[in-house]
């Protein structure tokens, strides 16, 4: 049965489940490891069903848990085609590598890969390994506001570009500092994308991250963008 709505639950740090309105269901960088992730949600069989999986890129705190999930699941995996490839190694049946400005449709779901700047590597054996760039995604489906969802990344120019481009109307976006934007560049990004709303992640998983939706919410206020702070394992619509 299709969803009324576009529903989203946060797991923690940058996973989310977004439940569409056309009843698919996605998941951004599984790490159900994560100290913040309820333990309801921390096995890949407690996700299902699950339709799409999307990895921003290959740092582990991102896709830490997307070849058990994929397994599990089933559900096709989009991301960089480094990471891609690297998932198929882990026994991902089916990972849909693409690059930057490339758009497929899946789901349901018109996923496009966008910049982001970011480094992407894994840890293994005690050696780091490249997996392309980092990227975000813009997520456009029938009756549902289109989405941007940034992953890890500075603030940068083409923001501008991608707001004027594809309009989304809610932006998931890095506030937590130190590894990626804090709350008063995630404040510009915002207006830059011309967002509705903006869904914070990428904060309060660890000490070094110190960047609060309060503080975003402080400075987007003047400009009537909504801050949607999800609680661990709660679900927002």
């Amino acid at each position: 049965m299709a969803a009324s709505r576009l529903a989203i639950t946060w797991l923690g740090h940058s996973t989310f489940i977004l439940a569409l309105p056309n009843g698919k269901r996605v998941l951004t960088d599984p790490w159900l490891g994560n100290p913040k992730c309820p333990a309801a949600f921390s096995k890949p069989a407690a996700l299902k069903p699950i339709d799409l999986i999307l990895v921003s890129h290959g740092h582990s705190d991102h896709i830490g848990d997307a070849a058990a999930v994929a397994r599990e699941t089933g559900a096709p995996v989009i991301g960089i085609y480094e990471v891609c490839g690297y998932l198929g190694e882990k026994g991902v049946k089916d990972a849909r590598g693409m690059n930057i400005g490339g758009t497929q449709d899946v789901a349901g779901v018109r996923v496009t890969l966008t910049e982001a700047i970011h480094s992407s590597s894994i840890e293994e054996d005690g050696t780091s390994r490249y997996l392309g760039l980092a990227a975000g995604f813009v997520l456009r489906a029938p009756d549902m506001p289109t989405i941007y969802f940034a992953g890890d990344t500075a603030l940068f120019s083409g923001m501008k570009t991608i707001g004027e481009l594809y309009k989304p109307a809610i932006a998931f976006l890095p506030i937590g500092d130190h590894y990626t934007m804090g709350p008063d560049t995630a404040a510009i990004a915002a207006e830059w994308l011309n967002v509705r709303q903006v869904v914070p992640m990428h904060w309060g998983t660890f000490p070094a991250l110190t960047g609060t939706p309060a503080a975003l919410r402080t400075l987007l206020a003047p400009h009537n963008i909504e801050v949607m702070e999800i609680a661990p394992g709660e679900t927002a619509s």
